[in-house]
């Protein structure tokens, strides 16, 4: 199979007769559908639990639910997609984010009418985000698979940055939009967010590839979540992710204690930070369509990028400098996280594709979970001690070589 010139990297099999060709335009949507509704939710946790009258830990825990959820399913769906086929499994687990997601904004929405006692209204948040990440870890994992499935090696790399693209505008739009609105209505974008999974779903029915099979027989055994082949991807998948979710943790507290700014400044320029990210992130994964580099040397500089920058944040003093390291070191975080799902999809066998990226997702979710706890335990310490450590384990990956022998 080979991806039609004519559309860049959006169709593939164009180039085979008879083949059905196949679009990335659905994963796209999709990744940026449901990652935008998670991050809504997000960036409303604050106000929506000062509302509640909430403790901050209250509304941290329903977050993490989430991405314990996330980690505790990946496997199980690469692994039916596997078995089962990847449409089946990206349907389900789209149809399945919808209604959670529909059931968390109707809970949110009950519990700031005071039509339920503050104790079970964090119950319902806990167990919507539960079930919303939970059904979230299937799009990333299955739809990570299905490229591998169409895509030839040479080009995965672009192909998972055009899913990283979708991922990381979503990361910029979402807040955005809650920003704008919660003024006015805290329910109001959760809404919003809860109607596009279901367009999302109605498309993906509609594109998605009909002719998926079953992957792996019966007889066939998932590779294993510690197999020789898959560790590199995963330890650098866990770092990454480690990393970008302890430096979006402490900016917060780092630009109040550094700059010595008031909280309401503080706040501002974590967000103009957390923006640029967005945004250097959005950029990043579209050069690694464009330059279609290896993956390893794709990692390796990433690493070395992210390294100097998250290295140069302990020494930002001024809010220009905080927002230029941020910017760079989300740069090189483009560059490296599609490059790690290729990694992995390169390094096993077809039958094994859905486990392998459902061991990637399983990594992330686990970096989302620890980086934060980490970041703000070792921040007590000292306010550079976090970007100190990331760059640390950064660096640490760039002369880490795959193993070839593993493969």
């Amino acid at each position: 199979m080979q991806i039609s010139e004519a559309t860049g990297d959006d169709r593939v099999g164009a180039g085979d007769p008879g083949a059905t060709p196949f679009s990335l335009k659905p994963l796209m949507f999709q990744s940026f559908v449901c990652t935008m509704a998670m991050m809504t939710f997000t960036a409303l946790a604050g106000p929506i639990g000062r509302s509640l009258g909430l403790a901050p830990w209250n509304m941290g825990l329903a977050v993490t639910a989430g991405g314990i959820a996330w980690i505790l399913t990946a496997r199980a769906w690469g692994n039916a997609s596997d078995r089962h086929g990847r449409r089946p499994v990206l349907l389900s687990g789209l149809g399945g984010f919808a209604i959670a997601y529909a059931g968390l904004c109707l809970i949110t929405a009950l519990a700031l009418e005071d039509r339920m006692p503050a104790l079970m209204a964090l119950a319902g948040l806990v167990i919507g985000r539960t079930l919303t990440g939970g059904f979230f870890s299937a799009v990333p994992t299955a739809g990570a698979a299905m490229i591998a499935d169409h895509v030839p090696p040479d080009r995965r790399t672009a192909a998972m940055g055009a899913l990283g693209m979708a991922s990381a505008s979503a990361m910029v739009i979402g807040p955005a939009v809650a920003g704008l609105v919660a003024p006015y209505d805290l329910v109001l974008p959760l809404l919003v967010a809860a109607a596009l999974p279901v367009v999302a779903f109605a498309a993906s029915w509609s594109f998605l590839p009909r002719t998926g099979k079953p992957i792996r027989s019966v007889a066939q055994q998932p590779p294993p979540l510690t197999d020789p082949r898959l560790r590199r991807p995963a330890v650098v998948a866990f770092v990454s992710m480690l990393a970008v979710a302890t430096a979006q943790m402490v900016i917060g507290f780092y630009a109040l204690d550094r700059l010595g700014l008031s909280p309401q400044e503080g706040a501002r320029v974590a967000g103009i930070a957390l923006a640029c990210v967005g945004v250097a992130l959005i950029l990043g994964q579209t050069m690694v369509r464009v330059l279609r580099w290896p993956p390893e040397f794709l990692i390796r500089l990433g690493a070395a990028i992210a390294a100097l920058a998250f290295f140069g944040v302990a020494f930002a003093t001024t809010a220009i400098l905080l927002y230029l390291c941020y910017f760079v070191a989300a740069a090189g975080m483009g560059l490296l996280w599609p490059s790690v799902s290729a990694l992995a999809a390169n390094a096993v066998q077809p039958h094994e594709q859905g486990a392998a990226a459902g061991t990637i997702t399983t990594a992330q979710g686990l970096g989302s979970v620890i980086g934060p706890l980490l970041g703000t335990t070792i921040y007590s310490v000292a306010i550079t001690a976090p970007y100190m450590l990331i760059a640390l384990l950064l660096a640490v990956l760039i002369p880490w070589r795959i193993d070839r022998s593993a493969n």
